[in-house]
């Protein structure tokens, strides 16, 4: 096992450009991975299909007992590599995905190809996960309760610490109707979806708890057609993340509570916290594993969801942030560190073999 095969193949999946929601640019990519497998593991891959693409499938055979759990998507669109191609430079690799969640992929398949038995592994590597899982989901919870144990390859923590608990975390989009009207010359026939939407921000903000580890946070609004219109409808979009089954059902309750403050407004609310936060009880008998295998490890919470959460929140024992160590996760700067990559795949050997074994 080594890096400098690890970074050809990290270069290989990378330079197949695979933003989600691209179903001909997901298959490219899907294909890759499977060869990938195939020829680092032996056997064979299949691609479950989706309508947002496909899903890539390897079992060692026999009673399953892991499931290595990643996503092949990325939420860089065609012509980011042109832009930012891959690169290895001062020990560190640059280019779209390589941190979340490429590298990881990579490193989990050489750490699995240094077992001289892969009876009982099983990987998933799916295509919408950076969209919310939507397509996969069923999938996903599925393989996870016939296989017991979960590893999950998104990127480390900052300073590489495994990620032990993640909060729950979901998108509303909360949608206002009102009624046009000239602005100038009867504004008060109107109702202001507007100004609608401003006392509604205001109420959606003050759900947060931050001593909870909540925040709900409105991202996106948009309002009207022109300016001397009163508007007719408008829209905020909210982002909410909480670390308690309590407090995801308290924040869907005020969301579903919201009733409109001008007469004749009305109020839709759609989306939800569609992952469960991922309580650092679900990581504790694994991440145990860990800290043997690789003394000093960290394991941190953080703020960010993955399929991890879905996989908790049925009662799978879940471990996640055994990926790439680096950072810039979504971002330009990305970036994946070279002298972390042989370390890490040896951490999935070892974590593998002794789940088998336990």
């Amino acid at each position: 096992m080594t890096a400098d095969a690890m970074i050809e193949d990290l270069r290989t999946l990378v330079e197949i450009e695979s933003p989600s929601g691209d179903l001909k640019a997901l298959t490219a990519s899907a294909e890759a991975v499977k060869a990938l497998l195939e020829s680092r593991l032996g056997g064979t891959a299949t691609l479950t299909e989706s309508a947002a693409g496909p899903h890539v499938r390897w079992s060692g055979g026999g009673e399953p007992r892991v499931l290595i759990l990643g996503h092949h998507d990325t939420v860089f669109p065609i012509g980011t590599l042109a832009r930012r191609p891959f690169a290895v430079t001062g020990g560190r690799v640059t280019g779209p995905g390589v941190f979340d969640m490429l590298g990881g992929l990579v490193q989990a398949i050489h750490g699995l190809a240094a077992l001289d038995d892969l009876t009982g592994v099983e990987i998933l590597v799916t295509a919408d996960e950076e969209t919310g899982s939507h397509e996969s989901r069923a999938l996903i919870e599925e393989r996870a309760r016939a296989c017991g144990s979960v590893l999950v390859f998104e990127g480390a923590a900052d300073g590489g610490g495994l990620k032990i608990g993640r909060k729950g975390c979901g998108t509303f989009e909360v949608v206002i109707t009102g009624r046009a009207s000239h602005a100038g010359l009867e504004p008060e026939a109107g109702v202001n979806a507007l100004t609608e939407a401003a006392h509604q921000v205001l109420a959606i903000a003050a759900l947060g708890r931050q001593a909870a580890g909540t925040s709900v946070t409105p991202t996106v609004a948009s309002a009207g057609t022109a300016s001397n219109v009163v508007p007719a409808s408008a829209t905020v979009v909210v982002d909410v993340r909480v670390e308690s089954a309590e407090e995801k059902e308290r924040v869907e309750a005020g969301f579903a509570a919201l009733t409109p403050r001008l007469a004749g407004a009305e109020i839709l609310v759609r989306g939800g916290i569609h992952r469960s936060p991922m309580p650092e009880s679900a990581a504790a008998e694994l991440f145990a594993v860990a800290e043997r295998l690789l003394p000093g490890v960290a394991g941190v919470a953080v703020g960010g969801g993955s399929d991890g959460n879905l996989t908790a929140a049925i009662g799978v024992p879940t471990l996640d942030g055994l990926g790439a160590v680096g950072g810039g996760a979504h971002a330009d700067h990305e970036y994946l560190l070279v002298e972390s990559m042989v370390e890490r795949a040896n951490l999935v050997t070892g974590l593998v073999a002794a789940i088998r074994d336990r």
